[in-house]
């Protein structure tokens, strides 16, 4: 199991059903149909499999947990009562979709594919790898920095009732869990054209939601809770490495000196991660399948989309008194906001969540 292609493994795309020809081009559009009704051509009701003995026995577990996670998320985090993850569907291949990252070669500054109902997103996504690699290809020529991965699971936003795919049983069940959560966030709250408010949100989401279930005794969090720390300090190397190259990318240099200040960068990302793996972690190599590509700008795109504003979140999820449908209201108060004045108000909170507590009356 690659740990590291987990921190891009829900990033939401609207699909066909969404879009129109002019905007990504008639071929992108037919081939996001195409995929689109493969996937729910492939669909079958999880109760049918979960009752039926003749079905291999941990899929029919995995699946009935997965309706429990569902309940559990319509009941307690008052996220959407639909038809998704109701149904599964067998795709054959390791990955729903592969997404194709842009940045410029001295930016930190997603290249975006828009959409009429999604607004701009930080990424395209295709259901054929080489369709990925293609795009990726072009995107080189043009000297982008670019990355290509895979994706088990995205949401629809609602339009289909999204299935429980193959791709998502790969992890432990806490992590399938916490993609349920994830992706039926994404459908109770969405800001057209802003990827990291939604992909911060459903991690939020997520995360949380996932704290809960374990406190409900619906599943035993062995282990996670270590997983979740060293993801954790993964994202803090990652984040730091980012605000490094924004430095760099914002002095006078030459192309050729601020290639070697980027190179000296993401070579001391690598050793960074390689003493917290020899010594903290005790030589555990989760992530090495993460460092082992060619580090650019774009790798470390989806890190910092999904964790930008989730200390803002969790700020708010505090004022809301912890309840979720005032909160999720005013999550989507915060979406109706311009930009700017979304940006500042989660700037407020992040500072709110990282403010000591006030000192106690003598």
């Amino acid at each position: 199991m690659d740990l590291g292609l987990k921190i891009r493994a829900h990033l939401s795309l609207v699909l066909a059903a969404t879009q129109v020809a002019g905007c990504a081009g008639l071929g992108y559009y037919a081939h996001l149909a195409n995929g689109q009704m493969d996937l729910l051509a492939r669909r079958e009701r999880i109760d049918w499999i979960v009752e039926d003995s003749r079905r291999d026995a941990d899929l029919r577990r995995r699946l009935a947990l997965v309706l429990d996670a569902r309940h559990f998320a319509i009941e307690t985090l008052r996220l959407p009562d639909n038809g998704s993850y109701t149904l599964y569907a067998d795709i054959g291949r390791p990955y729903v979709v592969w997404n194709v990252f842009a940045t410029p070669e001295f930016s930190l500054q997603a290249i975006e594919s828009c959409f009429p109902l999604a607004g701009c997103l930080a990424y395209r996504g295709y259901y054929d790898k080489a369709k990925a690699q293609q795009q990726a290809d072009l995107l080189r020529q043009k000297g982008y920095d670019v990355d290509v991965g895979g994706v088990p699971a995205y949401s629809t936003l609602g339009w289909f009732d999204d299935p429980v795919l193959s791709t998502m049983l790969r992890w432990s069940d806490a992590n399938l869990v916490g993609t349920v959560f994830h992706e039926l966030g994404h459908q109770r709250v969405f800001v057209k054209g802003d990827t990291t408010f939604n992909e911060s949100y459903a991690r939020f989401v997520e995360q949380q939601g996932l704290r809960e279930f374990f406190a409900a005794g619906r599943i035993a969090a062995v282990g996670s809770e270590t997983e979740r720390e060293r993801e954790g300090q993964f994202v803090a190397l990652v984040i730091a490495t980012r605000r490094k190259l924004d430095e760099i990318y914002s002095l006078p240099l030459s192309p050729e000196a601020m290639r070697e200040q980027k190179a000296l960068a993401f070579t001391q990302l690598r050793r960074d991660y390689e003493a917290l793996r020899d010594g903290r972690w005790n030589g555990d190599r989760d992530y090495d399948g993460w460092f082992a590509r060619d580090l650019n700008n774009a790798t470390l795109l989806p890190v910092g989309l999904y964790d930008e504003w989730v200390p803002a979140f969790s700020a708010l999820f505090a004022q809301s008194g912890r309840d979720w449908t005032r909160f999720h209201s005013a999550c989507a108060e915060l979406g109706r906001l311009d930009t700017v004045l979304r940006k500042q108000r989660l700037a407020e909170l992040q500072a709110s969540a990282a403010a000591p507590p006030p000192a106690a009356s003598p």
